[in-house]
């Protein structure tokens, strides 16, 4: 079993409701799309009558968190199901719109700067108060998490060493010797290699688009030396395993990044948000780091395995 924190005198237990996160993967483990409707019985946590279905991004750490929410649900006697890895915000939230999905985990200041691009807050306070003013019709967030995962740039040991860095000012002096490894987005968002440059300086000799969301194929290249400098979550658990170096961002090119709910604020009920609440109430930047090390370090675990082990430990299930 995953070892977690402890939880650390939060309200205990909710109810159990056994075999339902099983169910509910049974419905989304097809090879088809994501977001395609299917019937499905009441549930008391839904506005419309329906079960809950909750969406995730098209990387493990989303599908985990989809499946905490999930499963959380469930075990309070709120049917919910998963439709995972359904793709980037430009797809899922006209899905959360259109009533394809009706909750999904998102990252404070990554969500802000994609309503808000012009937006410059770092705070995490006033990134969630913005989130609450500027979200579309019928999208709201709920309670954020103390967990956190940042975009961060991550050199290899030796590239620390020889070129002496510590923090991306270190970087700014000698990108123009460097390759940068990130998706392909990187290099078009506002936080990407635009804001690089515009807050340090930083351009690099060149940039390889790899797809993987700083994942092995990223890490691989960096670690080959095929690229330098690699985009890389700061969750990621290959950083600690290879002894990856994170640079720090004094300048916070990268906002907070609190993992929290974004909800279809006319079909998830009150019920229902209280169970998600007391989810961020007790996932820490630390769970996450296990989460994804049990999911994609050398335990494979299935993300609602994953998930399962982590609301055991906290007592949400």
């Amino acid at each position: 079993m995953i070892q977690y924190p402890r939880p650390n005198g939060r309200r205990k237990a909710l109810a159990v409701l056994a075999g339902s996160l099983a169910l509910a993967l049974a419905g989304c483990s097809g090879g088809g799309d994501p977001l395609e409707n299917e019937s499905t019985p009441a549930a008391s946590g839904s506005s419309t009558g329906q079960a809950l279905v909750v969406g995730s991004a098209d990387f493990p750490e989303s599908s985990t968190i989809a499946e905490i929410y999930a499963g959380a649900l469930n075990a309070a006697g709120i049917e919910a199901e998963t439709r995972l890895g359904i793709g980037s915000r430009e797809v899922y939230i006209p899905a959360l719109q259109d009533g394809s999905i009706d909750l999904i985990p998102e990252y404070t200041g990554a969500l802000l700067v994609h309503i808000d691009p012009e937006t410059n807050l770092v705070d995490p306070g006033e990134i969630v108060d913005s989130l609450s003013e500027n979200l579309p019709e019928n999208l709201v967030v709920l309670k954020p998490s103390d967990a956190e995962d940042k975009d961060a740039m991550v050199v290899t040991s030796a590239t620390a060493e020889k070129y002496q860095l510590e923090s991306i000012e270190d970087l700014a002096k000698v990108c123009g010797e460097l390759t940068l490894g990130a998706p392909a987005e990187f290099a078009e968002r506002t936080q990407g290699t635009d804001g690089l440059k515009d807050k340090y300086g930083c351009e690099f000799k060149e940039f390889t688009a790899i797809g993987d969301a700083g994942g092995p194929l990223t890490v691989d290249a960096l670690l080959k030396d095929d690229i330098q400098v690699a985009d890389i979550f700061t969750t990621t658990p290959a950083i600690e395993e290879n002894g990856l170096v994170v640079l720090e961002d004094p300048k916070q090119n990268w906002p907070a990044q609190q993992v929290i709910p974004l909800i279809a604020d006319d079909r998830v009920n009150d019920q229902a948000r209280e169970v998600l609440d007391e989810v961020s109430a007790q996932l820490t930047t630390e769970d996450l780091i296990a989460l994804n090390q049990a999911v994609s370090g050398d335990q494979k675990l299935d993300p609602a395995e994953a998930a399962s082990d982590w609301l055991k430990e906290k007592g949400l299930a």
